[in-house]
């Protein structure tokens, strides 16, 4: 399927998997909408939304940069409508922005609370419900949170619950609406990677250079997220995909290039 003039909306897209995947989709023809709150670079994440849009038009394609912070519903509408006024519509929705604390309950203070759920449950439900509208008149429309599948093995829960609730909202989030829009034939997934990513929250708050070592590239992710809105949004909803998985399912076994140290160990993501 061409992507050719589709126009992608991805949150948190200045660095890291939501750049990745912005890179992918415009390298087959997609007009991508940056919408992140990065306009300064913080050295320790690196990335802004102009540095992200000036990479998309460095490859060919066609970016715009929306400053936007999804903790903010007048944000989200303003972003939403610039996207849509500049690329006349939203075909695709990647919510791909999230904040993690990896903390048990004692450690973790209400504003971290706030902020995982504010960004990660309440980012991701506005963001969708204002791009609706848009997607409803798209083309082969595909909505896709970057979020795992359900796994209710408690481990999950008491090794940081604040943090695996936000997550495990955002699934069920796109489980909520892959059912109420399947009349509309929006495709509704999730999508998580089989083994960590590096990208700078694995570096600063997961386990520095060592992981990062024992991880893989965020083109893994984007690559997974290629073939996923290549598919009939009308077929393909409703599910809980992981990287590698879809990659398999498209003839793609070897995966030893998107490895940061090519035939070193991997370590397997977080919920798998």
């Amino acid at each position: 399927m061409s992507f050719e003039g589709k126009k992608a909306f991805i949150t948190g897209a200045s660095r890291g998997i939501g750049k990745a995947i912005a890179l992918r989709l415009a390298k087959e023809g997609a007009q991508i909408v940056i919408a992140a709150k990065s306009i300064e670079e913080n050295p320790r994440l690196g990335g802004t939304i102009f540095s992200a849009a000036a990479e998309i038009e460095a490859a060919g394609g066609k970016a715009l940069p929306v400053a936007c912070d999804i903790r903010f519903e007048d944000q989200i509408n303003d972003a939403v409508e610039k996207a849509a006024a500049a690329f006349g519509g939203i075909d695709i929705l990647i919510n791909n922005a999230s904040a993690i604390s990896l903390t048990g309950t004692e450690q973790t203070e209400p504003k971290r609370f706030d902020l995982m759920h504010d960004i990660n449950v309440r980012g991701t439900f506005f963001v969708s419900r204002a791009c609706i509208p848009h997607l409803r008149r798209g083309n082969n429309p595909h909505i896709l949170n970057l979020s795992p599948p359900l796994n209710l093995e408690p481990s999950w829960f008491g090794k940081h619950l604040a943090y695996t609730l936000s997550k495990y909202n955002m699934t069920m989030i796109a489980i909520g609406l892959a059912d109420e829009l399947k009349n509309d034939k929006i495709g509704v997934n999730t999508l998580w990677p089989r083994t960590t990513i590096a990208t700078a929250a694995v570096r600063n708050l997961l386990g520095g250079e060592a992981l990062i070592n024992r991880s893989r590239t965020p083109e893994i992710v984007a690559d997974a997220a290629y073939y996923i809105l290549s598919r009939s949004a009308e077929t393909c909803t409703g599910n809980s995909f992981i990287d590698e998985t879809v990659l398999n399912e498209e003839g793609i076994t070897d995966l030893e290039k998107y490895s940061v140290v090519p035939g070193g160990p991997l370590y397997t993501d977080l919920f798998l």
